[in-house]
């Protein structure tokens, strides 16, 4: 009777052991499962933290020239002598507001009512058109065109006085030397980069070289070079070409060629002021010109009253600069015999505004698409 319970005793225990060897490999099994969740939990996260801290992204919208023609700053001019512009751009203004770096050249100088505000063929805006430019949001203004000089050393001291009153970045016109060859970087959503801005033509003579960035090759190496190891982009503002021609020059393409070689990734062109193609060259976001942006030249014809806007997002990771979601509009400055001037994106036109404006749209985009 005792070795039955003594051997009973034995195998309770046996079997009490086995279970707790079970709970205990089964206790095991759900932590390590645990442990691997938390680790993949753990690498999901690692790697989008990863991700983000690689890739940076800003957005940049671009438009052509400012010129501000006799007709467009009288349709501005108030009954109490002031101007205001702002109806001009309600149309656009949605579209601008959305990027984070907005582009613009100043054609027509702002440079004071002591010189008489005045149009083509020697400009001179008031001071009302550089703040509605402001209020729309555009914060990088290229100031190198060939109507810098138009009212002389006074009118561009002025202008660099009035821009430098104003939470915007500026190129291309300098108060001293010392300004001109300063290194100057820039942030933006934690990217760094430059801007510089320079013009191939100029209507006059120059007598000092910092007021207008007058192009030369040994010239935009000398400033790329000394930057190009402190930014991420580099941002460039052409004023060149043939006015009045859909195709770029030998001359443009050479210098887009000459500047991606030398590490720019985006330039800006105008002059033209008409439209020419958006492409690549080499791994360099080019956009050969963007025509007008506001003016009169509606007047000279069709060709001369149709702009563009492009935006772009850049981003930059462990690979470089690349480009993404580019956008490509055409604009119309309208006017109505010169008078009740307005921006309009094409996507807002319809056929009594502008007769046939959709054929227009393709026949243009053709050429901004390269083709």
């Amino acid at each position: 009777m005792r070795r039955r319970l003594k051997k009973k005793v034995i195998i309770f225990l046996v079997f009490i052991t086995i279970c707790l060897i079970l709970v205990i490999i089964s206790l095991n099994h759900s932590k390590n499962n645990v442990d691997k969740s938390k680790d993949k939990v753990n690498d999901i996260v690692n790697k989008e933290v990863e991700v983000s801290e690689k890739e940076k992204k800003m957005s940049l919208i671009a438009v052509g020239d400012v010129l501000i023609h006799e007709s467009v700053y009288k349709d501005a001019l108030q009954p109490d002598g002031t101007y205001d512009f702002h109806s001009m751009f309600t149309d656009v203004m949605p579209i601008i507001k959305k990027y984070d770096l907005k582009f613009c050249n100043q054609e027509s100088t702002i440079g004071g009512t002591a010189l008489g505000i005045s149009g083509y063929p020697s400009f001179n805006s008031p001071d009302e058109i550089g703040d509605e430019i402001v209020n729309l949001g555009f914060n990088l203004i290229s100031l190198a065109n060939n109507h810098a000089m138009d009212k002389g050393e006074d009118a561009i001291n002025y202008s660099n006085s009035y821009w430098s009153t104003k939470d915007v970045i500026t190129a291309g016109s300098y108060p001293s030397m010392e300004e001109r060859n300063k290194v100057k970087t820039y942030e933006q959503n934690g990217i760094k980069y430059a801007f510089f801005a320079y013009t191939t033509t100029l209507n006059g003579s120059l007598n000092k070289d910092y007021l207008v960035n007058m192009y030369s090759a040994a010239k935009a190496k000398e400033d790329i070079e000394k930057i190009k190891d402190k930014v991420d982009v580099i941002i460039v503002s052409m004023h060149w070409g043939e006015e009045y021609t859909n195709t770029p020059t030998e001359s443009q393409k050479q210098i887009a060629e000459y500047l991606s070689s030398l590490g720019v990734n985006l330039i800006i062109g105008h002059h033209p002021h008409v439209v020419q193609p958006v492409t690549y060259v080499n791994d360099t976001l080019v956009i050969y010109s963007l025509g007008n942006f506001i003016s009169n030249q509606l007047s000279i014809g069709i060709n001369q009253g149709i702009g563009l806007m492009v935006g772009v997002d850049i981003i930059v990771d462990s690979d470089g600069v690349k480009f993404d979601n580019l956008y490509k509009e055409l604009i119309l400055s309208y006017a109505d015999n010169s008078k009740n001037f307005k921006v309009i994106p094409f996507s807002k036109l319809n056929n009594n505004l502008l007769n046939d404006y959709s054929n227009i749209n393709k026949k243009y985009m053709d050429i901004v698409n390269g083709g």
